[in-house]
């Protein structure tokens, strides 16, 4: 724990004095959530309410995927820099190395959904969500982000340019725009709807969304677990035996 607290200081480091990762990881995030209340809001009926309340789930799964992207990029750049090897050659543990960027990936993303979500009370967002469904709420974004960014690991430790190993997040922040993150899914052609209804991004926005509002969740929330679960345990072993083999 010391090793992990150690490399967990080192890397928030990096993240507070790197400008265009604040940019990206909460101001991107901002413009957004500004853009779909004042631009597309008026023109987009959804959830027969404060379209605010709506999509605020979607801006926080695009900060999220933003801001594991940073993941990727920075174990590339320690890989390339040699650092690596530096700290497997003191008495540490080997893994501290890969969780000290993990749980940064988790912290400054808790951050950054924080901001977001009072900006959002400024314009209008409103809950009626009580203590233990923020907690639920909290814990599935934790998942989320620990789940994606175990899945950050595996390209930034294997990808050979710094652009490589940071696109894996593209397809990641795209998926909600075909979710229910933004517009409900029977406003969706076939096709289109299938999908939407079958992927992680719908089911974690849904479960999201009835916490905040106090409304049941079903099974939306069991089947957004799953989807986090699965992805973080396959991804974390597959960035372990990554990690084992660059290291070997």
């Amino acid at each position: 724990m010391n090793d992990i607290t150690v490399m967990l200081g080192r890397s928030m480091k990096h993240v507070t004095r790197s400008l265009d990762t604040i940019i990206t990881v909460t101001i991107t995030p901002i413009a957004m959530l500004l853009l779909f209340r004042y631009v597309f809001g008026g023109a987009i009926q959804a959830g027969g309410g404060n379209y605010t309340d709506y999509l605020m789930p979607g801006i926080l799964l695009i900060a999220i995927a933003s801001g594991v992207s940073y993941t990727a990029f920075r174990l590339f750049t320690d890989m390339k820099s040699g650092i690596f090897e530096r700290f497997h050659s003191m008495p540490i543990t080997r893994s501290s190395v890969l969780w000290g960027h993990v749980l940064t990936s988790l912290v400054s993303n808790g951050i950054s959904v924080a901001v977001i979500i009072l900006v959002g009370l400024v314009i209008g967002f409103r809950s009626s969500a009580g203590v233990l469904a923020w907690l639920a709420v909290a814990g599935i974004l934790a998942l989320f982000t620990l789940a994606l960014t175990w899945l950050a690991v595996i390209p930034g430790l294997t990808a050979s340019t710094p652009d490589g190993a940071s696109a894996f997040a593209y397809p990641l922040i795209f998926l909600p725009f075909i979710s229910s993150a933004f517009v409900p899914t029977e406003t969706m052609p076939g096709p289109v709807r299938a999908f939407a209804e079958n992927q992680p991004v719908t089911a974690i926005a849904n479960a999201v969304r009835a916490l905040f509002e106090q409304q049941p969740v079903g099974s939306d929330i069991w089947i957004a677990l799953a989807w986090c679960a699965g992805v973080l345990v396959a991804a974390y072993a597959g960035a372990m035996a990554v990690y084992h083999r660059k290291i070997a």
